[in-house]
């Protein structure tokens, strides 16, 4: 039987730096990424891949803004903001992958699946925004956004700016599960949950779009989870997690047990808004029943697969 892998990747794996934003750029990196999650494929194993989309949904909400201003062009909710990404980027990555495919002789097809993810109307976290989106404004700009939004918030941002914060509510159920589950037994390489999924809440009328956004590695440990993946992959931007990051004694994790990883998190040697919601995430999956994380760069994750490399956890 085929092992099921799941794969999240970042927004490294989508956007190479400052320079390279436009949709052309992001496909050119896209090809690349796609290059090495083609080596999965070719493994023999089953691949679902959950993707970042933090820089372009900011996208979407400036244009949108800068559109309302000179023309006034309804402006897009942040729930749409994150069905769009899901369908473009998925597109970007469908195209990629499945020529990479096809230049290897390999017929697996590919589907992005718009993916809802429910969360509790009363999550604390609606209560305290706190994950930053879009522009950054003057303080006039966002005093001005608010008095047109009263129910946004902004925070002044590390002398930057200030910048629209909105909550990131804990997912507690993948909508559109067994449709991906389905689609994943039938041999399909899946893209799902896209930038964490498009949240939503309970209604009289059944669901209703949440203006959150859902960390994207939170969703993709719930979506290994649910599939019972064998493996479940985070690529971000370094080959390993370290401990003592940046310092003399910095060290590289290779084979870490869950008990020792909840030690370092407890020690402190995680940033919050870096590593640490991958540690969190790769805790979550072992602890709900997961075989084992690996965190990787892109490009070695057919060695991390046969642990040549990357950090890997296990229970």
């Amino acid at each position: 039987m085929k092992k099921t892998v799941v794969v999240a990747i970042g927004g490294n794996s989508l956007i190479k730096d400052e320079a390279h934003k436009s949709v052309e750029d992001q496909y050119e990196t896209v090809m690349v990424t796609c290059k090495h999650l083609a080596d999965i494929v070719e493994s023999g194993r089953k691949l679902v891949i959950v993707h970042g989309n933090g820089p372009q949904v900011g996208f979407i909400l400036h244009r949108s803004s800068v559109s309302f201003e000179a023309a006034g062009i309804h402006e897009v909710p942040l729930s749409s903001c994150v069905a769009d990404t899901q369908g473009a980027i998925g597109f970007q990555i469908q195209i990629a992958l499945e020529n990479e495919l096809r230049k290897r002789g390999l017929k697996e097809q590919t589907s992005t699946i718009i993916t809802r993810v429910l969360v509790d109307k009363d999550d604390e976290h609606f209560q305290n925004p706190s994950k930053p989106i879009g522009s950054f404004f003057t303080a006039e700009k966002a005093e001005e956004l608010k008095s047109n939004h009263p129910h946004w918030s902004f925070i002044e941002d590390s002398g930057r700016g200030y910048r629209r914060v909105v909550p990131s509510p804990v997912p507690l159920e993948i909508l559109e599960i067994n449709a991906i589950s389905d689609m994943v037994e039938k041999g399909y390489v899946m893209i799902a949950c896209g930038g964490g999924g498009i949240p939503v809440i309970k209604s009289k009328d059944g669901f209703a779009a949440a203006d959150a956004v859902i960390d994207k590695d939170l969703a993709s440990a719930m979506l290994a989870e649910k599939l019972q993946a064998d493996q479940f992959i985070i690529s971000t931007g370094v080959s390993h997690v370290s401990v003592n990051f940046g310092k003399e004694n910095e060290k590289k994790l290779e084979h870490v047990k869950l008990s020792q990883m909840k030690q370092y998190v407890t020690e402190g040697h995680f940033a919050p808004g870096s590593m640490l919601p991958k540690i969190e995430a790769a805790i979550n999956f072992i602890e709900n029943g997961g075989k084992e994380v690996i965190i990787t760069t892109p490009e070695n994750l057919k060695d991390a697969i046969e642990y040549k490399t990357g950090t890997r956890i296990t229970r």
